[in-house]
């Protein structure tokens, strides 16, 4: 089993092995390319993002500054939105349903270290997939770890770090993450009182 394979099934793998600085620094280049485009070439940025990302939806906005690992791990829906400096540690794979809404400054980290400092020291980890379902909302500032599944129809609070699944239909929010309440026909009513 290559260490690809390792990595890609969860388990230990060693991080020093040569492809993966190649496609570490193709990822990286084809970010920076990326945050150095300008902000009306969309056409450029599109193009860019379906290089990078593993599979791309339609009607997709991912704002710069954008920084991931290896790119080919990210898959995004129809309608996707990400706000400025979301960062995805990807040696995991990292799914979104469609229209997902990212707040700024979000990280979703598929990678972990072991614990044992030897094991950490001889450049060894394993990864744990996220996926987030349909029509989620992630808040600014929120940290989304290793091996998360968020649900669809889901809310997460700004600031949350979703260390644990999160079910269908919740408004979820803390650290560590945690259900709020049940998203309800309530939430249909507008949120905003225009003056009369």
């Amino acid at each position: 089993m290559t260490e690809w394979e390792k990595c890609l099934s969860g388990l230990l793998y060693d991080t020093t092995f040569p492809e993966r600085e190649k496609q570490h620094l193709e990822a990286a280049d084809l970010c920076y390319e990326y945050n150095q485009t300008r902000p009306s070439d969309a056409k450029k940025r599109d193009n860019i993002i379906r290089k990078l990302f593993g599979k791309v939806g339609k009607n997709v906005y991912v704002e710069p500054n954008i920084f991931c690992g290896f790119g080919f791990n990210i898959e995004v829906g129809d309608n996707f939105y990400a706000n400025n400096n979301c960062n995805w540690v990807d040696p995991g794979k990292i799914t979104f349903g469609k229209n997902v809404f990212i707040g700024p400054n979000c990280g979703f980290y598929t990678a972990h270290h072991p614990i044992d400092r030897e094991q950490r020291n001889q450049g060894l980890e394993y990864a744990g997939s996220i996926t987030v379902g349909d029509d989620v909302w992630i808040g600014g500032n929120t940290v989304v770890l290793p091996g998360v599944t968020i649900g669809s129809d889901v809310v997460i609070g700004a600031g949350s770090i979703v260390t644990h699944d999160i079910p269908d239909h919740v408004v979820a929010v803390g650290n560590p993450c945690r259900v709020l309440r049940k998203i309800t026909d309530e939430d249909k009513k507008p949120w905003h009182k225009s003056e009369k």
